[in-house]
């Protein structure tokens, strides 16, 4: 299939990390990194394994100071499978000659390949093809498939197999002054001639793991316990130009596991009622297969190729499995341990495209977030709050996770970590609940977690501002914006913010769609709502004046980020380019130079532009007029112009909310940040940090740039909402969508023509509402509408 595959051709050392991350394979219960098994961790190598919601606490001395973190736990590495010639060392593509070398990651299929060509001198030569799977059937299972092929000669080759766990997080390399030693108590034994296993725990989170490998060949299986190891051990006579295989199937559980006793046991059984390969693959194809049918996507050429391999990660990552775990967002995927696996605002970007093909997997994930909904009070609480303060930095119990220091790798110097002052956060999960429930029309959701939630969020909103009397308007103090360069005034001894523009208006907006909600509440689950939370008249009130006084700060004609951004200083940005080359991360630049960020008009990625992200031009200006604030064309435009020059693009979001906003705005200058948000991963723009795990958030952004962005499509007020943007560069491209009742909706736009087809169904008729008018769909009816009527 044209578009269906990610190769790599060569070995490249350098390239490793990128690869491996980019040829991660996953079920959304654990991923696997597309090491080679031959390879064990070194500076190129970096096998990894990492199980959704898998989280261990230690502390560390850093700089003189106990600094404890929560991480994402690299559990035992179930890859290892190594090779030699009897007389011969181990065989690998750095210690030995290769002759070529292929990675194909088959996006169809969720199979990994690897064909390797060794030359062993004398004209022998041994090809070593492999193929992969994390099954998306059974999410406890995956299996490897060895081909050996000897030509030219004929002879022994020693094969191993093995369950490594000695592993340790070590795959950051700014993280690697941290204690990254989380698994203790390490056993292995054998269950059965050709099977074997390994358990272990995590050291403070106690979570206990179990792993069991059965290794299949025409050979007979020796074993050797060498902890923290346990190894198969086989030989198999070679005949020249005659393939032999070597099929390793491996199953993992964990104490976190439902409906199982013991984890070594429930893997130990699985891996024993495992059927063989081939009939693995079958029904991992079956499973991949409808997946894709839910997640349809025909957009043409590279953009095409590149979107369906974010896709693929999307799905691998949040699975139909999700729906069943207790686990947030993982910035970074289960593709490595940059960030500590941590669970941030990415959803923001990725709940958007999940709402309409698996809204299950939305619906859990928001789950996670309430089920963390007292530990934010409690943190609210901890900072004389009332309300919900939901942590910048998540993992397992919902406490603040953000680390206190980080380390410049320019400098070499650990500083100071203010970035949990982002509250915003806590808007973040509001707009993501709103959206899931207009999507979905998941009323019971909406009614009761839903409106828990909205309504601790607003509670702490309206407690944080402070009436302003000299501006007659309340302000929001001490936060810090999506930009993040930006933590303190310049010479500040206190961090913080004041007014940051993106907090104070989704602030506002959370604030009037919980006193919408309240309104519309069936009356016993309002009342049940108002006697459990204690709300009265009084607050009510304040949240109805907060919503309408919130200050937004403005210079120049242009939305300010925050109270005083237009007094700072300007940045040369032509003399820093030229010296430097690449500034996205001009903060690490200026403080290796002694100077500070904080100083300059220059953020590391949208923050007043997120508005442009989160609503519909309209939307915009009506949130603006609640405030008392007349927000024209012209205005917003000039603060589009104002924050593009101003702006580094220090994070793989940034590209993309400008590619979006710039879309909105009918600007030809849009199809290049979406070529930067397309491009983020796979040509590793940021600078090595693709190889540390892959960005989320903005494979997802890509995808809903053209699902959303490009078709300007909302769902509010029970109807979609439709306003298409075509851009010359991608004028033609089709998806199909989920919507509340309606299964597989496909939209289509070819130029002027937007066609829109509903499955036959005994759900309701859609309203498909364009600038110019509404157009009614039924079941089993295709609309073919001109947009230029």
């Amino acid at each position: 299939m044209t578009g269906w595959s990610w190769e790599y051709e060569g070995y490249e050392p350098a390239d490793e990390r990128l690869r491996e991350s980019l040829c991660t394979l996953g079920n959304g219960y654990f991923a696997t990194r597309g090491a080679l098994p031959e390879c064990a961790a070194d500076e190129v190598h970096y096998p990894g394994t990492y199980v959704a919601g898998c989280y261990n606490r230690l502390t560390s001395e850093v700089a003189g100071r106990q600094v404890e973190n929560e991480d994402m736990v690299n559990v035992p590495n179930w890859l290892p499978l190594r090779f030699r010639l009897s007389d011969g060392p181990w065989l690998t593509p750095d210690t030995a000659a290769v002759l070529d070398h292929r990675q194909i990651l088959h996006l169809s299929a969720g199979l990994l390949e690897r064909r390797t060509r060794y030359d062993l001198g004398e004209g022998r030569e041994l090809m070593v093809r492999q193929q992969r799977l994390v099954h998306m059937a059974d999410p406890h299972l995956a299996a490897l498939r060895t081909e050996f092929t000897a030509e030219g000669f004929s002879g022994e080759l020693q094969v191993e197999a093995a369950l490594d766990g000695g592993v340790t997080n070590s795959g950051v390399p700014r993280y690697r002054d941290l204690d990254g030693r989380h698994l203790t108590h390490v056993h292995t034994g054998t269950a059965a001639p050709d099977t074997v296993w390994l358990r272990c725990r995590t050291r403070t989170s106690d979570i206990r793991i179990g792993m069991a490998a059965r290794v299949t060949a025409e050979a007979p299986v020796s074993i050797n316990r060498e902890t923290p190891y346990v190894i198969q051990q086989l030989t198999l006579d070679l005949a020249s130009g005659r393939t032999a295989t070597v099929d390793k199937t491996v199953a993992l559980h964990t104490s976190r596991d439902p409906a199982i006793s013991d984890p070594l046991h429930a893997a130990v059984d699985r891996v024993g009622q495992a059927p063989g390969f081939d009939a693995l693959v079958e029904s991992h194809l079956t499973a991949w297969d409808q997946l894709w049918r839910r997640a349809e996507l025909d957009v043409p050429g590279e953009a095409g190729r590149i979107l369906r391999l974010h896709l693929f990660h999307v799905l691998q990552t949040l699975s139909p499995h999700t729906a069943e775990l207790d686990v947030g967002v993982p910035a970074r995927g289960l593709h490595g341990e940059a960030y500590r696996g941590h669970v941030f605002w990415d959803e923001l970007f990725v709940l958007p495209y999940l709402n309409l093909h698996l809204p299950e997997v939305s619906r859990a994930l928001l789950g996670y977030r309430h089920r963390r909904l007292e530990q934010a009070r409690m943190n609210a609480r901890a900072a004389g709050r009332r309300g919900a303060m939901y942590p910048w930095q998540s993992g397992s119990d919902g406490r603040e996770e953000t680390q206190q220091l980080h380390l410049n790798p320019r400098s070499g110097r650990w500083l100071s970590d203010h970035s949990r002052l982002q509250h915003h956060v806590g808007s973040a999960i509001a707009y993501n609940v709103w959206q899931y429930c207009e999507a979905s029309g998941d009323m019971e959701f909406l009614h009761t977690k839903g409106a828990e939630m909205l309504l601790q969020i607003a509670r702490f909103w309206a407690d944080a501002a402070v009436y302003d009397e000299s501006l007659g308007r309340h302000r929001i103090r001490g936060v810090v914006g999506p930009d993040e360069y930006h933590e303190a005034y310049p010479g500040a001894r206190v961090p913080g913010l004041d007014d940051n523009a993106y907090t104070n208006l989704t602030a506002a907006w959370v604030l009037a769609r919980t006193l919408e909600l309240l309104e519309t509440l069936p009356e016993p689950r309002r009342r049940e709502l108002v006697e459990r939370t204690g709300l009265d008249g009084g607050e009510l009130e304040l949240w109805e004046d907060v919503s309408r006084t919130l200050h937004v700060p403005f210079h120049d004609d242009v939305i300010s980020q925050f109270e005083g951004y237009g007094r700072l200083e300007e940045l040369d940005w032509d003399g820093y380019r030229e010296r430097y080359g690449d500034i996205r991360r001009l903060d690490r630049i200026l403080e290796a130079e002694g100077d500070s960020v904080n100083r300059y008009q220059a953020s590391k990625q949208a923050d007043v532009l997120m508005l442009g992200y989160l609503f519909s031009p309209a939307e915009l200006q009506g949130l603006f007029r609640r405030l008392g604030v007349y927000l024209d064309e012209d205005t917003w435009q000039r603060t589009v112009d104002y924050y593009l020059h101003r702006t580094s693009h220090g994070s793989t979001l940034s590209g993309l909310v400008h590619g979006w906003v710039l879309a909105r705005a009918r600007r030809a200058e849009a199809w290049k940040f979406c070529q930067e948000a397309l491009q983020g991963d796979i040509a590793d723009l940021q600078g090595g940090t693709t190889g540390e795990g892959i960005h989320l958030g903005a494979m997802a952004g890509t995808l809903d740039f053209v699902q959303r962005g490009l078709t300007g499509l909302e769902t509010r007020g029970g109807a979609l909402w439709l306003d298409p943007v075509p851009l010359p560069e991608l004028s033609s491209y089709g998806f199909a969508l989920r919507y509340q009742g309606h299964w597989g909706v496909r939209l289509r736009l070819e130029r002027e023509l937007l066609r829109i087809e509903v499955p036959s169904s005994d759900a309701s008729p859609i309203d498909v509402r364009l600038p110019d008018r509404t157009v009614c769909l039924q079941p089993g009816e295709t609309g073919r509408l001109l947009l230029s009527e």
